[in-house]
């Protein structure tokens, strides 16, 4: 049996050996990926979209993070399980903040994540001083993308590219055990790699990071359509919809169930049964 994977253990991957992070919102799919080997699991609030049909990250609540996160605890993953900080549950005060993530904590997670830079860090700095590992996220950063004007590329401007700099420092000062990039030119990614001494894990900012991360649905191909930056790496949709119509058509032309598939009571029993169901009539 491994041993379960902790913060220090992703802090000391850096520069050695990639990490792979993936999404991953309940019981079975947690299972699952923690089989099929991930470093860690990200029970993101892209659950939002990808499980409840939001439109974006933004309605959902920490309760319903809360669900998917003891949800996802449930399978004992060896992967360390990141729960997401959903909107509003740590931008209003620190003292919201560390309650929020402490109530994470309490759920399952191993570690909580939140999106922002150089403006959460006093909240970070808080959360790590009260025992919450925090992992920051950087470039684009979805519950924002309101005032980003969209789910837009970052740091293709010297400009952002040098906030977005500015802002990996900041988090990793203020003490955050890894940072996501997100959806960030490479060539910033990159540079931000090699100047922060903790894991940067990329989603769509090109290979330098020393990890990445991809959302369950888009990697097995449950959605429709993907962002340009995920791989499909199955075709589970056409799996499912293919196998529900053969069940379909199995009831509806009776071939199931089957023998194999009920039981039967003793004839005796059964003779007796209709014998005092005679009776009563």
């Amino acid at each position: 049996m491994h041993d379960k994977i902790t913060v220090r253990d992703l802090i000391k991957k850096k520069g050695k050996e990639k990490i792979a992070m993936v999404t991953a919102y309940d019981y079975a799919f947690a299972r699952l990926v923690d089989e099929a080997g991930v470093d860690a699991i990200l029970v993101g609030d892209s659950a939002a979209m990808v499980v409840h049909g939001l439109s974006s990250t933004l309605p959902i609540d920490m309760d319903t993070m809360l669900l998917h996160v003891s949800s996802v605890a449930r399978a004992k993953p060896r992967a360390l399980v990141i729960g997401d900080m959903p909107f509003l549950s740590y931008e209003v005060s620190t003292e919201e903040a560390i309650r929020n993530a402490g109530l994470m904590l309490k759920a399952g997670a191993d570690a909580v994540k939140l999106e922002g830079g150089a403006e959460q860090a006093d909240k970070i700095k808080a959360m790590v001083k009260a025992g919450i590992p925090v992992m920051g996220h950087i470039g684009l950063t979805p519950q924002r993308y309101l005032v980003l004007g969209g789910y837009r590329k970052r740091g293709k401007r010297i400009v952002e590219a040098e906030k977005i700099i500015e802002d990996a420092k900041a988090l990793e000062k203020a003490g955050v055990f890894a940072i996501v990039i997100e959806f960030t030119a490479a060539e910033v990614a990159k540079i931000i790699t090699e100047e922060v001494s903790v894991p940067t894990i990329c989603i769509g900012s090109g290979p330098y990071c020393d990890g990445q991360v991809l959302v369950l649905h888009d990697l097995l191909g449950i959605n429709t359509e993907i962002p340009p930056f995920a791989k499909k790496y199955a075709d589970l949709r056409s799996i499912v919809v293919n196998a529900v119509k053969r069940y379909v058509d199995d009831v509806r032309n009776s071939v199931f169930p089957a023998d194999e598939h009920y039981f039967h009571m003793k004839d005796k029993d059964y003779k007796e049964l209709v014998k005092r169901l005679s009776k009563q009539i």
